[in-house]
């Protein structure tokens, strides 16, 4: 099951927990309050797995690759690694599956503050459009992840302050109705 806790202020190594102290625990109905949804398959099954198509189609998430984020896969990765940690959203949902590997998502909750998800492999986990989020790997610096998309794939991120888009003024009304 996946694990989800407020973080602490620190700026230390991003890869590291950052648990605030006291520890404070973020469970699954928290998350789906942020519209942020989770799934636990299996991930050695990915390719004929009938749970896995079963959410594509209900969900309609018709595109998907795989991409290794890792030193030695991924072109330019420090560039990339820094990129994905900027705070930004994105005008559709991002919907990520962990194949192999682990690392974190980061969500803002509705009082502004920082919520880590750990990710590891069998998590999938999709973020609604319009929330702003981050990502880094944790401290094995590696993951294997698909991503999905509804439609051709978008890979715009609009870094913060992005509060001029509809996405977000419609996530922002979401959060306002699960309040």
């Amino acid at each position: 099951m996946v694990q989800a806790w407020y973080m602490d202020e620190s700026a230390d190594d991003p890869r590291r927990p950052h648990r605030a102290q006291p520890r404070r625990p973020v469970g699954l109905e928290q998350l789906r309050r942020l519209g942020v949804l989770y799934w636990k398959l299996d991930a050695d099954k990915y390719e004929n797995d009938p749970e896995l198509e079963k959410i594509r189609k209900e969900r309609n998430y018709s595109w998907m690759d795989i991409i290794t984020i890792c030193k030695d896969k991924l072109p330019n990765y420090e560039e990339k690694i820094k990129m994905f940690y900027e705070e930004h959203l994105h005008l559709d949902e991002e919907i990520r599956y962990i194949l192999d590997g682990s690392g974190y998502f980061d969500v803002r909750d509705e009082e502004d503050r920082w919520i880590r998800i750990s990710m590891e492999k069998g998590d999938m986990i999709t973020l609604p459009a319009g929330i702003y989020h981050r990502f880094t790997l944790d401290e094995q610096n590696y993951v294997k992840a698909m991503r999905l998309f509804v439609g051709d794939p978008v890979w715009t991120a609009y870094n913060r302050p992005a509060d001029h888009f509809e996405a977000r003024g419609q996530y922002l009304a979401f959060l306002a109705q699960t309040a």
